[in-house]
């Protein structure tokens, strides 16, 4: 099977050695996402587009590869779109036609048409000449379609390249953006809600390496959410480069702050505080810049004069990407990309620190009340924090919520937990032997409780990510009776 892949477009407007270099950078990060074990994949530069060639082991193995290279292709940054084509030598007209009628006849039943023909290298016709040949035997051979040039129904692309000729299958959109890691080198503030993750987010898909600091506000069961959203965003976007998670126990700071600060300026103080110590993981971690979720009045910490404010207590240039977007907006974008059903179930603790917030924090107030902190906490929290690599986290969570994607017979007393939501459910129900409770996960941790405790329950859902967090949370609460199931 063979893909075409096109550049996104702000790429092939650049100068000729930033485009060849994007090129390679894109080429050489779908050689490390694309590769499978049961297929010999070939990703080639051709400057105006990558091709990409995969030889699956066995017929077995097809689909399961296409499923692989399409999924790969799809969430890749750097990419504006792709198709799957098939190829065959360049030869006479009506073989030709006769090859795309067996491919398009049926699709273009009752519907309109046009047949796009692009040609590379010297040929004794021209692109028009082909294309009205071929429009021609499909109008003579089909039910009620017809040529319409403008706006058809089914649009038929055709690509010749010397003495090769290729017919495009129905293209799919990639994330655009720019590869990874042509933009240098980010810090993502990560608390696990909708705004860092989608913050994230738009940092990957512009091209920049993104590390993820956590600074923990909610004890183990928090920390282990936000792990399993971040390996998701590494594992989804950006899993041709290492990434680190840098996980900061906050909570001697918070405390700092509730014994001594104003009330109405402990939020202020507290994001000052996480921007002194982002500042210094990345140092560490040699990031240009700071990125964090927050957009303009979604909460008092977030009203101009207090981001001013805030901003001031380090040097470090902090970006925010979602700066105007409404939440809705916000949401829709995390619902895309997968991290919604995740972020939905964590709680916001910065949020819950001062009872009558400021909204225009006084420069001279808050740094009275900062005078009163111990600043020397704030750097041994940071020397403090637990560095891990995205690897190491996704092998920890296996190893601890016991993945097991096979289930045979002998199983059979074991219960699946399906934990999605019911649109989910009713869209792809869950095909299994097993006894199936739905309990979407939102309300898994409280009803658990009331399960039989002889049984073993295996949670369930699409993607595997919310599985293995829910089960982590519950293993957390002592609870050695659940695990993950999975489909696959």
């Amino acid at each position: 099977m063979k893909f075409v892949v096109r550049l996104h477009a702000e790429i092939t407007i650049k100068s000729r050695s930033v485009r060849k270099r994007h090129g390679k950078v894109l080429t050489n990060n779908l050689r490390k996402v694309l590769a499978h074990p049961q297929a010999d994949t070939l990703v080639k530069w051709l400057w105006d587009r990558i091709e990409v060639t995969a030889e699956p082991v066995t017929d077995a193995d097809r689909e399961q590869v296409r499923r692989h290279i399409t999924q790969g292709l799809q969430n890749t940054p750097g990419i504006s779109w792709f198709a799957e084509v098939e190829e065959r030598p360049l030869s006479d007209f009506e073989t030709l036609a006769q090859w795309v009628g067996d491919r398009w006849l049926q699709s273009i039943e009752q519907r309109s048409f046009v047949v796009r023909v692009k040609r590379k290298g010297h040929h004794d016709f021209n692109s028009q000449q082909l294309e009205r040949y071929i429009g021609g035997y499909l109008l003579e051979h089909s039910d009620n379609a017809r040529v319409k040039l403008k706006h058809a129904d089914v649009e038929i692309n055709l690509q010749i390249i010397d003495k090769n000729i290729q017919l495009v299958g129905s293209r799919q959109e990639g994330l655009g953006g720019f590869p990874i890691p042509t933009q240098e080198t980010v810090v993502s503030l990560m608390s696990g809600g909708f705004d860092s993750s989608v913050a994230s987010y738009e940092f990957i898909r512009r091209g920049a390496r993104t590390h993820f600091c956590f600074f923990n506000l909610g004890g183990d069961a928090h920390e282990v959410a936000v792990r399993q959203i971040s390996h998701y965003l590494w594992q989804r976007f950006s899993a041709s480069h290492p990434i680190k998670f840098v996980s900061v126990d906050f909570a001697p700071v918070v405390e700092d702050i509730l014994k001594h600060c104003d009330n109405g300026l402990m939020g202020v103080v507290l994001k000052r505080q996480m921007l002194r110590a982002a500042a210094r993981v990345a140092r560490y971690l040699k990031a240009q810049a700071l990125v964090t979720g927050e957009a303009i009045g979604q909460v008092s910490s977030q009203t101009l004069s207090n981001l001013k404010v805030i901003d001031s207590a380090t040097d470090a240039l902090v970006l925010r990407p979602l700066i105007t977007r409404d939440k809705q907006e916000i949401v829709d974008v995390a619902k895309k990309i997968g991290t919604e059903p995740l972020a939905k179930s964590i709680p916001e603790y910065c949020g819950v620190i001062s009872n009558k917030p400021t909204v225009r924090a006084i420069p001279d107030e808050v740094e009275a009340e900062e005078s009163k902190l111990d600043m020397e906490l704030l750097k041994q929290v940071v020397n403090d924090a637990q560095v891990l690599t995205m690897t190491e986290i996704g092998a920890a969570a296996e190893q601890q919520a016991r993945l097991e994607p096979e289930v045979t017979s002998a199983d059979l007393d074991r219960v699946v937990i399906d934990i999605r939501n019911s649109d989910e459910i009713e869209e792809k129900p869950l095909q299994t032997d097993l006894h199936v409770l739905e309990i979407p996960f939102f309300k898994l941790q409280s009803e658990f409780v009331n399960l039989d405790a002889d049984k073993h329950y295996l949670l369930y859902c699409a993607q595997g990510v919310m599985s293995k967090m829910q089960a982590l949370l519950l293993q957390e609460a002592g609870y050695n009776n659940v695990s993950v199931y999975s489909d696959q």
